[in-house]
């Protein structure tokens, strides 16, 4: 936003103020007053818009992109089924509030069976047990912090005789779980989020799932916000116009916060800066592979691995749902180096893997393929957030207000279910209800919505 621009979007909100607030109510999809204005309609926007309009008061669910879900979202056009292109797993099914809201969704409980590949075999019982065994020891590490006062990078709470399995166990409990190096996390806060029991898978896809959840509550999509003011007055500024909230929800990803492609006037400050930068996103990204007629003789959503002896390595999870879909998973500065070189790179990569582990023919028994690519994706400039060393109360920061009104919600700013669609969905619940609270729309300990009204 140009200094021309900026002051007359400051100036005409002040020169208006007396008469936006005697203006009718306008529509939702209009530009003009509401009552919050909620930036992103990704898992956190929708939860927090779905919320906001159970206490029957106006919004605007303002979206950047052509599309609901943010980075959960599926695409059936490529290969004809179901293709989650970010967010798969649905952690904690039971609890899950996604999972309980899916009437007319096929939610389905993972395999807990895990293949494990050396070289080009299948693992012995022996090498199995010993592999697990090492990944349990290692859970157990991170979990149990002990008498620890200051935070440090978590592969130091990884057993020190893991050997052979070193770099398998690395790569599972950190770049794919975490996509980011365990070097590189802070070990308080992976330890807060190593208990997540039981996963699900959709069939009709995770996003499709997330999208049915946000459909009816007006969302404007390809409606980039340039600005947020704060301060003496609450606003947003849109190609579409201006939106002027008595409250304001944000929940774009910490790289896109700390990226000035949205102006805070006044800036952020430095408090907040710092916190989203401790934040991140790591990196992590799905190369689909169309393999008909199993050629890898694999179970359907069969979790692979291999031991591997050293960072370029990945996983798969082989037909999805039971399609001929397969996708190799790459993260953390691996995967960031290889989605750098482009798909036609991360496709060739995916195929020389399987090769090394199945062999040649099932490389020549792909067909159509594609590589996500989430951080070149502009609207979300990387794929999970995981603190670095030393950042684990960062999140704590980012919960709280700017200047009073303003609210930040999304999978990293949930201190346990950071990285997951369904943290972001209780973070904008939880950042809907405090700016609820502020507006004087629900009263402390108030945890039951008004009856639902369809916003007009």
């Amino acid at each position: 936003m140009s200094s021309l621009s900026r002051r007359s979007f400051v100036n005409s909100l002040l020169a208006a103020g007396a008469a936006v607030a005697a203006a009718p109510i306008l529509a939702a999809n209009a530009a003009g007053e509401v009552d919050v204005v909620i930036v992103g309609a990704g898992a956190a926007g929708i939860a927090a818009a779905r919320r906001v309009a159970a206490a029957n008061k106006r919004f605007a669910l303002l979206e950047a992109g052509p599309r609901l879900g943010g980075r959960c979202a599926t695409d059936t056009r490529i290969f004809g089924v179901p293709y989650d292109q970010g967010a798969h797993w649905i952690h904690n099914p039971d609890s899950n509030p996604l999972a309980k809201a899916a009437t007319g969704f096929d939610v389905y409980p993972a395999s807990r069976v895990q293949t494990l590949r050396i070289g080009a075999r299948s693992a012995r019982d022996s090498e199995l047990e010993t592999y697990l065994a090492a990944t349990l020891r290692s859970h157990r590490g991170m979990s149990d912090l002990g008498k620890a006062k200051t935070d440090f990078p978590a592969n130091r709470l990884l057993p020190k005789d893991l050997f052979d399995w070193q770099s398998t166990v690395e790569f599972m409990l950190g770049p794919f779980a975490t996509g980011k190096d365990l070097g590189d996390i802070s070990a308080f806060d992976l330890a807060r989020a190593i208990d997540r029991e039981g996963s699900a898978f959709c069939r009709q896809g995770y996003g499709a799932l997330l999208t049915k959840l946000g459909t009816g509550f007006g969302a404007q999509l390809s409606t980039p916000v340039e600005a947020i003011l704060w301060g003496n007055k609450f606003a947003v500024d849109t190609p579409k116009g201006n939106f002027i909230g008595k409250a304001i929800i944000v929940t774009v990803s910490t790289n896109v916060l700390i990226s000035d492609k949205i102006e805070f006037i006044p800036p952020l400050p430095k408090r907040q800066l710092d916190a989203a930068a401790k934040l991140s996103l790591g990196s992590y990204d799905h190369i689909a592979l169309e393999m008909p007629g199993n050629p890898l003789g694999l179970q359907k959503d069969d979790m692979v691995f291999e031991r591997a002896d050293g960072t370029k390595t990945a996983a798969l999870l082989a037909n999805v749902s039971g399609s001929d879909l397969h996708l190799v998973e790459v993260a953390g500065s691996f995967g960031r180096e290889l989605s750098g070189q482009g798909e036609a790179a991360m496709i060739a990569f995916a195929g020389d893997w399987l090769a090394s582990l199945f062999g040649n023919n099932a490389k020549r028994a792909i067909k159509r393929s594609h590589a996500t690519r989430w951080n070149a994706d502009p609207l979300a400039l990387g794929a999970m957030s995981a603190a670095v060393p030393g950042g684990a109360d960062a999140r704590k920061i980012l919960m709280e207000p700017l200047g009073g009104r303003v609210f930040f919600a999304g999978e990293a700013i949930h201190e346990t279910q950071w990285g997951t669609v369904n943290g972001a969905w209780e973070s904008g619940t939880r950042a809907a209800e405090a700016a609820l609270r502020k507006l004087g729309a629900l009263g402390d300990g108030d945890e039951k919505p008004a009856k639902h009204r369809r916003r007009r």
